[in-house]
């Protein structure tokens, strides 16, 4: 069993929006109400993991948005980096970790509720076992991926003030269209 503490301290961190693959490098992230998942193909010993912020992306007033924010896109990022690898899909395994209620929701249903239903319903779609999650809750997480081991480490955490206030910050930018400008892009 791989010793977490160790795996923290060599981890490639992932910010919200990117994802990594690796073979020998742990990866790492911090989530509030973001969702990280874990692919990982047990016969080449290779590993994902993934951080996205909402789940699906759709045409809105804020035409900015990155995709790779959104989990329909960040799955898909992934998915096909683990394949261009030369892991196969009918062998990937799932984890899939965070979707915390931190922040009230401006729209009714959490944004961590939405994005842990949609990891889920994703996986199951595209036939990917859920071997673990740990889901939902009033939590922050470190979620820290040894692709050595495909074990996967979550770490409970209060959810602190600056993840609270940056999400909150990020979820009214999404209700509220741009200003408009005098810059024409072309």
């Amino acid at each position: 069993m791989s010793n977490p503490r160790d795996l923290e301290r060599l981890a490639r961190n992932i910010n919200p929006g990117g994802w990594a693959i690796e073979t020998d490098r742990p990866i790492a992230t911090l989530l509030g109400s973001c969702v990280a998942v874990c692919l990982w193909d047990p016969k080449l010993r290779i590993g994902g993991l993934n951080h996205f912020m909402l789940p699906k992306f759709e045409r809105s007033a804020n035409k900015d948005l990155d995709m790779l924010l959104c989990g329909n896109y960040c799955m898909e990022a992934l998915m096909n980096g683990m394949l261009a690898r030369g892991a196969q899909k009918k062998r990937l395994q799932g984890k899939a970790f965070g979707g915390g209620n931190v922040v009230s929701s401006l729209t009714g249903v959490s944004i961590g509720q939405r994005n842990a239903e949609f990891a889920r319903e994703w996986l199951a779609r595209e036939q990917i076992a859920l071997l673990a999650s740990d889901l939902m809750g009033p939590w922050s997480r470190k979620v820290i991926l040894d692709p050595q081991t495909g074990e996967a480490f979550c770490k409970r955490g209060q959810t602190n003030q600056s993840i609270a206030e940056a999400e909150s910050a990020y979820e009214n930018t999404l209700v509220v269209a741009p200003k408009k400008t005098d810059i024409e892009l072309f």
